[in-house]
C-alpha cells in the first residue's frame, strides 16, 4: 500500500533523538531522497532547518551548534541528533559529540557475501557467517562508528572493533575506535531498533552529549 510521506520524532532510550521521514513508495532514488529531507528540514521546532556539510563530509545544520548524523536506505531517512555542545568544535572529533548513524534493511544477505571486506578475523568468529540480521546489523554497527570516527579512510576492519554486537533482544551494544596509532581507543556504544523492516544503528562515545533518557 502506497502512503504518502510520514515524519515523526523520538527520544531513545540512549539519549539521542532519532527523527525519521518514510512512505511515499511511489517515488525512488534521489527524487524521494530530496523529498524527504525537505520534510526533514521543515519539521524543525524552531522553523526551517538548512543542512550542509562540513569539509570532511560530515552533516550539520547551518547556524546550530548540533552535531547530527544522517542516513538513508529505501524509503526510509534516519537523522539522529545530540543536544546543542557550544563548548565542541564541530568540525572536529571529540568524545562529547562522537555519534553516528546508519539503517540497512534487515534481509539484506549480499553483506554475508562481502563480511570478510568489514568484519576483523576476531569478529568473523564471533558472529555466524550465515547469520543475516547479525551481519546486517554488524554493518550498519562499522558504517555508525565511520562517521563518528571522523578519519577519513579508517580501517573499517581493524580501526572499528566491535566488542559486544546488538541484537533484536539486546539491542545494546560495545565498540571502539582507534584512530591512530599514537591515540588510545576510545571507548563507544551502539543501540539498534527497527523501522520500516530496517535495522538502524546509533554508534556513539559513553561521554557525548545527550538527552534526557526516557
Amino acid at each position: 500500500m502506497e502512503t504518502e510521506f510520514i515524519y515523526w520524532r523520538h527520544p531513545t532510550p540512549v539519549g539521542i533523538k532519532v527523527e525519521e521521514v518514510s512512505g511515499c513508495e511511489q517515488k525512488h532514488g534521489e527524487v524521494w531522497r530530496t523529498m524527504a529531507m525537505q520534510i526533514y528540514c521543515e519539521n524543525g521546532r524552531d522553523g526551517y532547518r538548512e543542512v550542509g556539510h562540513l569539509p570532511n563530509g560530515a552533516p550539520l545544520l547551518h547556524n546550530e551548534e548540533t552535531r547530527i548524523s544522517i542516513t538513508h536506505t529505501g524509503h526510509l531517512l534516519v537523522v539522529a541528533s545530540l543536544p546543542k555542545t557550544p563548548e565542541a568544535n564541530l568540525s572536529e572529533f571529540s568524545v562529547r559529540t562522537a555519534m553516528g548513524v546508519d539503517a540497512e534493511h534487515c534481509d539484506r544477505s549480499q553483506v554475508l557475501k562481502v563480511r570478510e571486506r568489514f568484519l576483523s578475523p576476531q569478529e568473523l568468529t564471533m558472529i555466524a557467517p550465515d547469520d543475516v540480521a547479525a551481519n546486517v546489523i554488524a554493518w550498519t554497527a562499522k558504517e555508525a562508528l565511520y562517521k563518528a570516527a571522523f578519519v577519513p579512510g579508517i580501517d573499517i576492519r581493524e580501526g572499528l572493533r566491535l566488542l559486544k554486537l546488538p541484537t533484536r533482544e539486546d539491542p545494546a551494544g560495545l565498540a571502539e575506535i582507534v584512530r591512530s596509532p599514537e591515540e588510545a581507543p576510545h571507548p563507544m556504544e551502539l543501540y539498534t531498533y527497527t523501522s520500516e523492516n530496517c535495522f538502524v544503528t546509533i554508534a556513539y562515545s559513553p561521554m557525548c552529549a545527550k538527552y534526557s533518557r526516557r
